[in-house]
């Protein structure tokens, strides 16, 4: 994981939306007959910068749904967005699946595919252009594509860090 990820204390004042990204039907099989349980993967964010995600198993839909909605509330992060993108291109990794986000001008609209969709509309992004490379899998696409937002920095941050003047990232 990221090391300089933001992480959101209180979730009192937001407004927070959820997005169902995938359900997932897993069976075991006993000696009584087969048992079914699902899983369900959510994305959770106000649009506006924070977004989390979370995982929740249960013998039922809405109770996975509702768990992992729950998870997800315990797992925000602030992501620096601009004008509706994002600050910087950003590549980043989770187990199999490989992600790259790009900024996009006004009026491009979200370029992304399932799993990361979710997570950059529920972040408050508008244009961006993204990619997926190596696994489709939902879980670590996700997974993935926060890892990714979490690393972004805006530049103020890094005049911050740095202790130099705005100008001077930028043309320094």
């Amino acid at each position: 994981m990221a090391t300089n990820m933001n992480k959101v204390k209180s979730t009192n004042d937001l407004e927070l939306k959820d997005r169902l990204v995938a359900v997932n039907r897993v069976t075991k099989v006993t000696k009584g007959g087969r048992t079914f349980s699902f899983s369900a993967i959510v994305v959770v964010g106000n649009e506006d910068g924070i977004v989390g995600w979370g995982l929740g198993k249960a013998g039922e839909v809405t109770a996975a749904i509702s768990k992992g909605t729950e998870a997800a509330k315990k797992n925000l992060i602030k992501v620096p967005v601009l004008n509706g993108t994002i600050p910087h291109e950003q590549l980043a990794k989770f187990r199999g699946a490989q992600v790259y986000i790009q900024p996009a001008s006004p009026g491009t609209g979200v370029k992304a595919g399932g799993a990361m969709r979710a997570v950059l509309e529920s972040v408050g992004v508008t244009d961006v252009l993204a990619k997926s490379k190596g696994s489709s899998n939902p879980h670590n696409l996700v997974k993935a594509t926060i890892e990714a937002l979490g690393e972004l920095r805006d530049a103020y941050t890094v005049a911050q860090n740095r202790g130099v003047s705005l100008d001077k990232v930028f043309n320094g």
